[in-house]
C-alpha cells in the first residue's frame, strides 16, 4: 500500500496543483476542501502527511492542529501558507506541525518535506514501540496490521489478554511470536510485571531443570551460587517459553507439575516454592505432530494447547511489508547515524514481492544491511542485490566499486618496484585510450557503448535500444555504420 498525503486546502487551483505534485512523488494524494472535511477523512481514512493550508474559512489550519492534538491525532503535519513571517512558522511549530512551506512550494522542497516527515514519525513511533516494549507496555495498537490474517490473530490475542489462561502461539521462526506475546502481557492485568523469556532449544539438556526451577547452592558440581530459576524471576508476571518443542521430555514431566500445582522444586531444595505466572508457549513446529511421534507428552500438550492460535507467515500478509520496512529503515537510520530519509518506489515494490522466507527477521536483517550499505538519502534496488537476483522482473545492481590500489605482496630487500595492480569495475568503460592515453572520440565511445549493450543484454536487440533510448532501426544502422554487425550476430547466435 502507497503512501497516502491528505491535502486540506480551500484554494481549488493550489489544490489540484499540490495534489499533481503529490501524484509525482509516487504517493497517494487525497484531498479535502476545508478543514472540517479534512479532519473527518483523517479520523475515517487516516493518512501517513497531512498537507494543511493555514488560512481558510472556518476552522483554520491552527485549529486542526488543535483538534488533532485533543483526539490524539499524531500523523504528521505540513502546513502550508502564504504568510512567511517568523511569528507564523513558530505557531504552527507550536501547534503541533512537523515543517512548514511558504506557498507556492517548489517540488523538491515539498517532496522533500514529505519525506522527512516520514522519516520522522516512523523514527518517533519507533522509539515509542522500543520504550514501551522495554516498560512492559507494548500493546496491540504497536501491531497495526493491514492483513486480514493478522487482524483476525490479534482479535484472538486481545481477548487472550483478559484473562491468564495459558496461550500456544504457532507459527514460522521469524514471524514476530515473542513480539505478539508481550502485547498480550501489555494489554492484560499484568501489565509492566516481569516477562521472562526462555528459549527451550537453547538450553544444555543437563541444565534444563536448574535453568526454569533453580537450585541450591551446592547442589551439585559447579553450583556455587543459589540459582532462583526463570519460573521464580517470572512470579506475578509472564513466562514465554520459546521453542517449547525442543523440551527434553524428562523435564516435561516437571514443567508439567510446575503448571498443575502452580509450584516449583529447585535442584537441591528441601521445598516447593510457589510461583504466580503467566505462561505463554511457542512453537515452529506441529506439537501434534511431535505427540504423535512420541517426542512430546500428550498431558502436556492439552496443558499448554488450551487457546491457540497461528501467526501468519509475512509471504501471506505482503500488506505489513511496506510499514515494517519503513519502520526498520528509520530504526536503522537512526542508529547508524545515516541520513537515509525513506525507501524508493522500485525498491518498495521488490520488497513487496519477495517470499520472504525468514519472515520478519529476514526483512528486517535485510533492512540494517541496506542502511548500513547506503550512500545516499534513500534506499534503491542497489542496496538489495540479493533480493532482486531472486525476483523476477528486477534488474541486480551493484554501485561501481571505487577504484583503489591493493598492497603489493613482501619483497625482500632491496625492493627496486612496487607494483600497483588496479581493481576496476567490470561494468566500467575507459574513456581513455590505453595505447596513446589520449582521450576517446565521441565515435568510438559510442561503439563501445553499443557493444557493452549488446553483451550486457545478450544479443536482445529490443531490449539494448529501449534501453539506450534508440529505434531499433537507428540501431541496426549504427551497427552497420560502426562495423559491428559481426558482434551483433554472434550474439544472436548465442
Amino acid at each position: 500500500m502507497s503512501t497516502a498525503v491528505l491535502i486540506v486546502d480551500d484554494d481549488p487551483v493550489q489544490r489540484r496543483l499540490t495534489e499533481a505534485a503529490v501524484r509525482r512523488f509516487g504517493f497517494e494524494a487525497r484531498v479535502a476542501e476545508n478543514g472540517a472535511d479534512g479532519l473527518a477523512r483523517l479520523r475515517a481514512e487516516g493518512a501517513d502527511v497531512v498537507l494543511l493550508d493555514m488560512v481558510m474559512p472556518g476552522l483554520d489550519g491552527l485549529g486542526v492542529l488543535a483538534e488533532m492534538r485533543r483526539s490524539g491525532i499524531d500523523t504528521p503535519v505540513i502546513v502550508q501558507t502564504s504568510n512567511g513571517s517568523i511569528d507564523a512558522v513558530v505557531n504552527a511549530m507550536r501547534a503541533g506541525a512537523v515543517d512548514f512551506v511558504v506557498k507556492p512550494a517548489g517540488a523538491e522542497r515539498l517532496q522533500v518535506s514529505i519525506k522527512n516527515a516520514l522519516r520522522v514519525d516512523h523514527l518517533e513511533e519507533e522509539v515509542r514501540r522500543m520504550r514501551r516494549r522495554a516498560s512492559g507496555a507494548l500493546s496491540f495498537k504497536d501491531l497495526t496490521s493491514r492483513s486480514p490474517d493478522m487482524e483476525r490473530v490479534i482479535r484472538l490475542a486481545e481477548r487472550a489478554a483478559k484473562s491468564t489462561i495459558p496461550v500456544l502461539i504457532e507459527g514460522e521462526s521469524g514471524v514476530g511470536k515473542e513480539v505478539l506475546a508481550r502485547a498480550i502481557q501489555g494489554s492484560g492485568d499484568r501489565k509492566g510485571k516481569p516477562f521472562v523469556t526462555v528459549n527451550c532449544g537453547a538450553i544444555p539438556e543437563n541444565l534444563v531443570e536448574s535453568t526454569l526451577f533453580g537450585h541450591e547452592k551446592g547442589a551439585f558440581t559447579g553450583a556455587t551460587e543459589k540459582h532462583a530459576g526463570k519460573f521464580v524471576e517470572a512470579s506475578g508476571g509472564t513466562l514465554f517459553l520459546d521453542e517449547i518443542g525442543e523440551l527434553p521430555l524428562d523435564a516435561q514431566v516437571k514443567l508439567l507439575r510446575a503448571l498443575q500445582e502452580g509450584e516449583v522444586d529447585p535442584v537441591g531444595a528441601k521445598r516447593s516454592v510457589r510461583v504466580d505466572i503467566r505462561l505463554i508457549s511457542a512453537t515452529n513446529r506441529s506439537l501434534l505432530d511431535l505427540v504423535k511421534q512420541g517426542k512430546f507428552r500428550e498431558d502436556l500438550f492439552y496443558r499448554l494447547n488450551v487457546f491457540p492460535m497461528t501467526l501468519p507467515p509475512l509471504r501471506a500478509r505482503r500488506e505489513d511489508v511496506a510499514e515494517l520496512a519503513r519502520s526498520f529503515c528509520a530504526r536503522f537510520a537512526a542508529e547508524e547515524g545515516k541520513r537515509v530519509r525513506g525507501i524508493s518506489q522500485e525498491a518498495m515494490a521488490l520488497l513487496t514481492r519477495y517470499p520472504w522466507p525468514g519472515n520478519v527477521r529476514q526483512l528486517e536483517n535485510a533492512l540494517f544491511r541496506a542502511v548500513v550499505l547506503a550512500d545516499g538519502d534513500e534506499l534503491t534496488l542497489a542496496e538489495f542485490p540479493q533480493i532482486a537476483a531472486q525476483v523476477e522482473g528486477f534488474d541486480v545492481r551493484i554501485p561501481a566499486a571505487p577504484t583503489q590500489p591493493i598492497m603489493p605482496a613482501y619483497v625482500p630487500e632491496p625492493v627496486r618496484e612496487i607494483v600497483r595492480v588496479e581493481v576496476r569495475d567490470p561494468h566500467a568503460l575507459s574513456l581513455v585510450l590505453e595505447e596513446t592515453g589520449e582521450i576517446k572520440t565521441m565515435e568510438t565511445l559510442e561503439a563501445d557503448i553499443i557493444r557493452f549493450a549488446l553483451q550486457f543484454y545478450r544479443g536482445r536487440m529490443s531490449e539494448v535500444s529501449r534501453r539506450l533510448g534508440i529505434g531499433r532501426s537507428t540501431l541496426y544502422r549504427k551497427l552497420k555504420d560502426l562495423g559491428l554487425e559481426g558482434d551483433e550476430k554472434a550474439e544472436d547466435a548465442a
